[in-house]
Parts: C-alpha cells; sequence; structure tokens
C-alpha cells in the first residue's frame, strides 16, 4: 500500500508496479508458499508490470497529449471576436472567453466591431489579428 501512495507523488508509473509485485507476493504468502515463492512472485510480476504495462499505460498518457497545441501556440489560427475597432493604434478582441488587445497584421486594415478574425501571432500580450 505504502508503494503505491508514494507513486501518487511520483507518478511515474514505477513504484505502482512495485506494488502490483508485492501484492503477488502477499498473495503467495496467504495461501502458505516459502519464502522464495514469494519473493519469485514478487519479481516476476513486477517484472512482467515494468516490461510489459508500464510502456502501454505510457504510450496511451502520450498519444492523448502528442500533437496537441498549449500555450499561445493554441489560440493562434484560433478565431477571435472584435469587441472593439481594431486599427493600428487600439483593439480589444474576445478569444475563447478571454480579452485581448489587438491590432491588424496588415496595418491597413481596420476591423469594427462585431467582426470575426483569425489571430494570425501573438506579440506579448497583444494578438495580431487577420480579418476573417
Amino acid at each position: 500500500m505504502a508503494l503505491a501512495i508514494a507513486e501518487v507523488f511520483t507518478t511515474t508509473f514505477v513504484l505502482v508496479m512495485f506494488a502490483a509485485g508485492a501484492f503477488a507476493a502477499a498473495g503467495a504468502a496467504a495461501i502458505g508458499l516459502p519464502w522464495y515463492a514469494q519473493v519469485l512472485s514478487f519479481g516476476a510480476v513486477s517484472a512482467a508490470a515494468l516490461a510489459l504495462v508500464r510502456p502501454a499505460i505510457q504510450r496511451h498518457l502520450n498519444s492523448e497529449t502528442e500533437g496537441a497545441p498549449i500555450g499561445l501556440a493554441a489560440i493562434e489560427g484560433s478565431l477571435g471576436l472584435v469587441l472593439e475597432r481594431v486599427d493600428l493604434d487600439h483593439g480589444l478582441i474576445k478569444i475563447e472567453g478571454e480579452m485581448w488587445s489587438a491590432r491588424p497584421y496588415d496595418a491597413t486594415q481596420v476591423i469594427e466591431k462585431g467582426e470575426r478574425v483569425r489571430i494570425i501571432e501573438i506579440k506579448g500580450a497583444t494578438a495580431l489579428v487577420w480579418r476573417e
């Protein structure tokens, strides 16, 4: 149990594999097997779990996050709604519920309130946008 609880703090999926081996050894002890059988069951289950189960868990966890943009990369390319006129001097847009200051990507564009824009780039705290 201590190994399984410690895994919560490490999140490496190593200690939980040893916990499975300890559980198997406890089962061997419960049915009255000698100490060397308990040690063998601990080693076999721990090794099998480390070799087979852990890589499968890591593959599953990595496949969920792979390719999913995070941070500013997730904002670039998304759509926003103009809340205040966007021109070379000022502008305010709403991106996924957040307010951002904005400037047009093309300095000659003026984008009016209510129009949709595509976020081309984020520079500091300002979104450079293009009329959609």
